[in-house]
């Protein structure tokens, strides 16, 4: 594994025709959520409720409350980098703000977008700043410690009665239609790679999705005889034999190197 310091790292990205980015768990805020008891105990509350739906929302709203900005600090970091080159982003993580870097897919969803659990396809509809509201006063009691009485659904659905709630990957029949239009843009995005300087730069990914970020990009860079494989993740920042010798990992969580940048 060739070993490359951050300033290598980013002056290889300004050389390269294209970057393919993935984000990962690592920008749903973990590292300093999992410190919150408060935080963990609400998890805990809102699984045993059957409102996992929620998680997304959650998260962000406990990051606002801790006053710990650093994920918002390293997307806009990532932003600069990527800024003026032909790029394309895939966020496994539910943290809406990744959707502020433009040409992104969020195959995961977040709290944004509310969805038929019914199953209803073409049901989806934006979530109005009233239902952020009122959403943010049921998480202040939650951040109490006490699960509030009343319901989090977010109405009826229009065409068969079932309760909306916010469109993620934790929500009962999942309506992936959200995001297929840009998935589509991502995969034509990505034929467009072949023989060209690829720097493909995984970003705290972890095996909670593999299909979706880490085994694709692994593929893609090994097909792509220019492509430079770049992952950060804490743990898991080993690259394939077959990636060892075009490519590097950086044992670290990724919104701290992206602060360090």
């Amino acid at each position: 594994m060739v070993e490359m310091d951050n300033h290598e790292i980013l002056e290889k990205i300004g050389q390269s025709d294209m970057v393919l980015a993935g984000l990962g768990e690592d920008f749903d805020g973990s590292a300093f959520l999992g410190k919150d008891e408060r935080y963990l105990a609400g998890c805990g509350k809102l699984k045993e409720a059957g409102f996992r739906w929620l998680m997304p929302a959650w998260n962000e709203y406990c990051a606002e409350k801790s006053g710990n900005n650093s994920v918002e600090t390293a997307l806009e970091r990532l932003g600069e980098i990527l800024r003026g080159k032909n790029f394309f982003a895939v966020s496994v993580s539910t943290d809406s703000r990744a959707a502020d870097l433009g040409r992104v897919v969020m195959p995961c969803g977040s709290w944004k977008m509310k969805q038929c659990t019914g199953g209803c396809g073409g049901a989806l509809s934006e979530v109005t700043e009233q239902d952020r509201d009122r959403l943010w006063h049921f998480f202040e009691e939650l951040y109490r410690g006490r699960l509030p009485e009343e319901n989090p659904l977010f109405g009826a659905c229009p065409q068969c009665g079932a309760a909306l709630v916010l469109n993620n990957v934790y929500a009962e029949n999942y309506d992936e239609s959200g995001y297929l239009d840009q998935w589509g843009l991502y995969r034509k995005w990505l034929q467009g790679t072949l023989n060209r300087r690829l720097f493909v730069l995984e970003l705290g990914v972890g095996m909670r999705f593999p299909s979706v970020v880490r085994w694709p990009f692994e593929k893609v860079a090994f097909f792509n005889q220019k492509a430079y494989f770049c992952r950060i993740h804490e743990k898991l920042y080993q690259l394939t034999k077959e990636l060892s010798e075009k490519g590097c990992g950086i044992s670290k969580n990724a919104i701290d190197w992206l602060g360090e940048l």
